[in-house]
């Protein structure tokens, strides 16, 4: 396979697409369908489904020979970029789907998805060799792909803090406000009051 023919010729112009994909296009739309939707929410168990896919595709897309195929092919290109793209926005409506009680599901979700999603950031950030040595995006030179992979990871690890860990802090500041609450496990302080007291 030659370099030419690949759809894109760098790793970090790919994983800076998936970012602003996953990260910014991605919450946009589910905000914006989440507004125009109103009462349309996604339970516990859809965001399970969805933090899960949305992973395995993450990780499945960036195994080493499928990425060499998605980036040999415009037509696996499109797909794979689709497929992400439209993984996160369910995740991202299914984590504003949560409400009151339920809040800590999506705490969970951000908090697993932002580790596995950063875990392939540090990877390929500390990797000592190539991880995509088959994926020809530096002409030949070892030391160039190496950089290139490095820049990728960073893109990743920089998008990881202001996205799932920003709003999961967001999300926990709401749902402990919410628990804290009197009558979250229905009990409430009796009212106290002139005629509530008698004399003797």
């Amino acid at each position: 396979m030659s370099t030419p023919d690949l759809i894109v010729s760098s790793l970090a112009v790919h994983m800076g697409l998936h970012v602003l994909l996953m990260n910014a296009a991605a919450p946009l739309a589910a905000v914006q369908v989440r507004w125009l939707l109103g009462s349309v929410r996604i339970r516990g168990r859809g965001l399970a489904l969805a933090t899960l896919i949305q992973i395995a595709l993450l990780w499945a897309w960036h195994a080493p020979s499928v990425l060499e195929r998605a980036l040999d092919s415009a037509f696996l290109h499109v797909i794979m970029q689709f497929s992400l793209f439209a993984a996160a926005a369910i995740f991202w409506f299914a984590v504003l789907s949560q409400r009151g009680a339920d809040l800590w599901r999506a705490i969970l979700a951000l908090l697993l998805t932002s580790k596995l999603y950063c875990l392939l950031g540090v990877l390929l950030l500390f990797a000592p060799v190539s991880l995509y040595a088959d994926v020809d995006l530096s002409h030949g030179h070892a030391a160039r792909a190496l950089d290139d992979q490095q820049t990728a990871g960073l893109l990743i690890l920089l998008a990881c803090p202001p996205t799932y860990v920003l709003v999961g802090i967001i999300v926990a500041t709401k749902w402990v406000r919410e628990i804290a609450r009197p009558d979250y496990l229905g009990w409430a302080p009796e009212a106290k009051g002139p005629a509530s007291y008698q004399g003797n």
